[in-house]
C-alpha cells in the first residue's frame, strides 16, 4: 500500500481511530483505579500515568514523521475542520487554562472572569478578521504573510521578533506547568521535572512537525477535557446529587458567601464582589488585550493554515470555540468548589491535623502557612508560634495557596481517590505539552523557514531545511527549559504578557494588511515596532525596573481598586528607603514591582498602550508614503473573497 493511500485511510477513519483511543484511555484509568484499590503505591501509579500518556503521544509523533515540506509546516493542508478545532483547542488550552484558570478564579473571584471573557471573545476576532484570509493567502507562517503583503524582509524581520518574544514568553509558562505537574506526580525536583517534560514535548514535535503535532493534539484534547471534567462532576454529584457542576455553581457561591461572613472576610477580599482586585478600567483593558492577543498569536493562527479550504478554516474556528467553551464554562465552578472545600476542610483545623496534601504542595513552594513553605508540621508550628496570640488553629489569613496549585490539588483537597489526582495531572500535562509543541513549532518554523530558507539560503534542499528546523527546535526548547527552571513568574501572568506583546506588535499589521489596501510597507514596519516596543517597555519597566520608571519616566503609584488609595507611598519611600529607586532587575517581592505605571494601568494590560500607537502609526505613515501598486491592491481584494483557490502556493 502506498504512503499516499495510507494517509487517505488514516484521515477517512479518524472517528474510529480516536473512538478506540478514547475507550482505551478510559479503560486505562479504570485499570489504575483497580491497582490503587489493590494497594499499589501512589508514586508507582504516577509513573504509570506519565509513561502511558507520553508513550502514546510519542508513538503518534513517530508514526507521523515526515520529510515533506508541506506536511512538516502545515500538515499537508488536509486536516478536517472538526479535528483541527479539537487540535486548536488543545493548542490553545495551555497550562494557563488548565492549571492556572481555575486557580486565578479562586484567587481573584469575580474579577478572574476577565480571562474567560478575553480568551473566548478573541476567537470572534479570529473568525471574522484574520484566520480565513490568511488561509486563502496560503502561507506557511505569519511572517510569510507580512513579507509578501508589505514587500521585502523588513516587515518579515519585525514579525519574527514579535513572534519570538510572545511565543518564547508563552512557551516558558508551559514548561513551568510541566515542571509543576512532574514534580507532584513523579516526586522529583521541579528543576529536574522541567527537563523530563521537555523530552515529552520534543518527541511529539521534532519528528513530524505540524503533522505530528496535529494528531498528537487531538489525542491530548481528549485526555485533558476528560481530566478537567471528572473531578468537578464528582464533587457536584457528591454534594448536590447533580452531575452538572454549572447548575450547582450558584448554590456553591451562596455557601462561599456564608462561609466568608463567618470567617470575617472583608468585601475587598470576597469571591463574589466585582472589581475588588481590578478596577473597571483594568478589568476591561485586560479583556481587550486578551481578545486581541488571541487573534494575533502565531501558533494559533498557523493552525488554520492546515485545513483543506477557506470554508473549513472558518468552520474550524467555530469548532475550536465549542471545544474551548466546554472547559471555560466549567472553570468558574471548579474554582468555587475548590474554595468551598478549603473553607470546610482546611481553615479552622488544628495545625497538627492538617491533611497530608498540604505538605506535598508545600514542599514545591505552592502552599505557605504563617509565611513559610508548608513542608512539615514542625515547620509550620514553629512559624505560627512566632505570631502573637496564635492558637494553633489555622486561620484564613495565615493560609496561602498559589493559583497554579488549585486544579492539581482539588481532588486531594476533596479527599477523592488518587486515581482522580493522577488523571488531573495527566490532563494538565497534556495541556502544557500540546501548547508547548505548537509554540516551539512556531518559533522553529520562523527561524528555519523565514530566516534560513527565505533570507539566508533560498536554494537550500528540502532535507537541509527540515534538519535545520529540527535542530533549532531542540535549541529553543532547551533554552526555554533553562529559563523555566528559574520559575520567573506565575503561569497566568507570563501568558498575559505574551498576549499584550502579540496584540500590540502583530494585530494592527494583520488587520491593516488585510482590510486596508492603502497601508504601505513603511507604515507597517513602523507600526509593528512602535506598538511592540511601547508595550515591551511598559511591561519590563513596571515589573523589573520600577525605580527607573519613577525617577526617569515619571511613573507613579497605581491605586487600590476599592479604596482608591495609592498602592505605595512614593514620596515617603524616597525619604525612608531611597535605595529602592536605584535598584534594577528587581524581584517580584520588591515594594515597587508591578505597582507603578501610568493612568493606573496594570502591566498585564500593557497592550492597551501599544495597540492604539501601532494603529495610529500605520495610519499616519501611510498618509505620507506611496500607496501600494494596483497589482498588490488587487491581490488584497482576492484574499478577501471567501471562494476560490489558495492565492500563493509555497514551495
Amino acid at each position: 500500500m502506498s504512503a499516499e493511500s495510507q494517509k487517505s485511510d488514516f484521515t477517512s477513519n479518524l472517528g474510529r481511530i480516536y473512538g478506540i483511543y478514547t475507550g482505551g484511555f478510559v479503560a486505562f484509568v479504570v485499570f489504575i483505579g483497580v491497582l490503587e484499590r489493590a494497594g499499589v503505591p501512589n508514586h508507582i501509579l504516577g509513573y504509570l500515568f506519565v509513561a502511558f500518556t507520553i508513550g502514546v503521544y510519542a508513538a503518534i509523533g513517530i508514526m507521523s514523521r515526515t520529510m515533506q515540506v508541506d506536511e512538516y509546516y502545515v500538515a499537508g493542508r488536509k486536516v478536517p475542520s472538526f479535528y483541527n478545532g479539537m487540535a486548536t483547542a488543545a493548542d490553545w488550552m495551555s497550562a494557563a487554562s488548565f492549571i492556572g484558570m481555575a486557580g486565578t478564579l479562586y484567587l481573584l473571584g469575580y474579577d478572574g472572569l476577565a480571562f474567560i471573557l478575553g480568551w473566548t471573545g478573541g476567537y470572534v476576532l479570529v473568525a471574522t478578521l484574520i484566520a480565513p484570509y490568511l488561509r486563502k493567502f496560503g502561507c506557511y507562517t505569519v511572517p510569510d504573510f507580512l513579507a509578501f503583503r508589505f514587500g521585502g524582509n523588513a516587515a518579515r524581520i519585525a514579525g519574527i521578533v514579535v513572534l519570538m518574544s510572545c511565543s518564547f514568553t508563552y512557551v516558558v509558562a508551559q514548561i513551568v506547568g510541566t515542571g509543576l505537574i512532574g514534580a507532584r506526580l513523579l516526586g522529583m525536583s521541579f528543576e529536574l521535572a522541567v527537563f523530563v517534560g521537555l523530552v515529552g514535548i520534543l518527541v511529539c514535535s521534532m519528528l513530524g512537525g505540524m503533522r505530528a503535532v496535529t494528531w498528537t493534539q487531538v489525542a491530548q484534547y481528549i485526555v485533558l477535557i476528560i481530566a478537567y471534567l471528572v473531578p468537578v462532576v464528582i464533587l457536584s454529584t457528591q454534594k448536590f446529587g447533580i452531575p452538572i457542576p454549572q447548575l450547582t455553581y450558584g448554590t456553591v457561591l451562596s455557601e462561599i458567601q456564608a462561609k466568608e461572613a463567618a470567617l470575617g472576610v472583608s468585601a475587598a477580599a470576597s469571591h463574589v464582589v466585582p472589581f475588588a482586585r481590578y478596577d473597571p478600567l483594568n478589568f476591561f483593558a485586560l479583556v481587550l488585550c486578551l481578545m486581541v492577543g488571541t487573534a494575533s498569536l502565531p501558533h494559533v493562527l498557523m493552525r488554520y493554515f492546515t485545513t483543506p479550504s477557506v470554508r473549513e478554516a472558518r468552520s474550524s474556528v467555530a469548532w475550536t470555540l465549542l471545544f474551548i467553551f466546554i472547559l471555560y464554562f466549567t472553570a468558574p465552578a471548579y474554582a468555587a468548589f475548590a474554595k468551598l472545600e478549603v473553607f470546610e476542610n482546611v481553615i479552622g483545623k488544628p495545625l497538627a491535623q492538617l491533611p497530608g496534601w498540604i505538605y506535598s504542595y508545600g514542599k514545591i513552594g505552592l502552599i505557605q502557612i504563617c509565611g513559610t513553605n508548608a513542608v512539615d508540621v514542625a515547620t509550620i508550628t514553629a512559624a505560627c508560634g512566632k505570631i502573637a496570640g496564635h492558637t494553633g488553629i489555622l486561620q484564613l489569613a495565615n493560609f496561602t495557596i498559589q493559583a497554579d496549585a488549585i486544579v492539581i490539588a482539588t481532588p486531594e483537597i476533596a479527599g477523592l481517590p488518587y486515581v482522580v489526582s493522577g488523571l488531573v495531572a495527566a490532563g494538565g500535562l497534556a495541556a502544557a505539552l500540546s501548547t508547548a509543541d505548537g509554540l516551539l513549532l512556531a518559533i522553529a518554523n520562523a527561524l528555519s523557514h523565514d530566516v534560513y530558507a527565505r533570507m539566508i539560503n533560498k536554494d537550500a534542499p528540502v532535507a537541509r531545511k527540515l534538519v535545520i528546523a529540527r535542530v533549532l527546535l531542540i535549541l529553543v526548547a532547551i533554552i526555554a527549559a533553562w529559563v523555566a527552571s528559574g520559575r520567573p513568574a506565575d503561569i497566568v501572568a507570563m501568558v498575559a504578557w505574551a498576549f499584550s506583546l502579540a496584540a500590540a506588535g502583530l494585530f494592527p499589521a494583520l488587520v491593516m494588511g488585510i482590510w486596508s489596501k492603502k497601508t504601505t510597507a513603511a507604515a507597517a514596519v513602523a507600526g509593528i515596532w512602535a506598538g511592540f516596543l511601547t508595550t515591551l517597555t511598559y511591561l519590563v519597566v513596571t515589573r523589573y525596573f520600577p525605580g527607573f520608571g519613577v525617577n526617569v519616566l515619571g511613573m507613579y503609584s497605581n491605586v487600590n481598586p476599592v479604596t482608591g488609595a495609592a498602592l505605595v507611598d512614593i514620596a515617603k519611600l524616597k525619604v525612608e528607603q531611597p535605595q529602592l529607586f536605584q535598584q534594577g532587575w528587581v524581584a517580584i517581592s520588591h515594594p515597587l514591582a508591578s505597582k507603578v505605571g501610568y493612568f493606573n494601568v496594570a502591566n498585564i494590560s500593557a497592550g492597551l498602550f501599544g495597540m492604539p500607537i501601532g494603529f495610529l502609526t500605520m495610519y499616519i505613515v501611510s498618509k505620507f508614503t506611496t500607496a501600494p501598486n494596483k497589482e498588490l491592491q488587487d491581490f488584497i481584494d482576492q484574499i478577501r473573497q471567501p471562494r476560490g483557490a489558495t492565492v500563493m502556493i509555497e514551495k
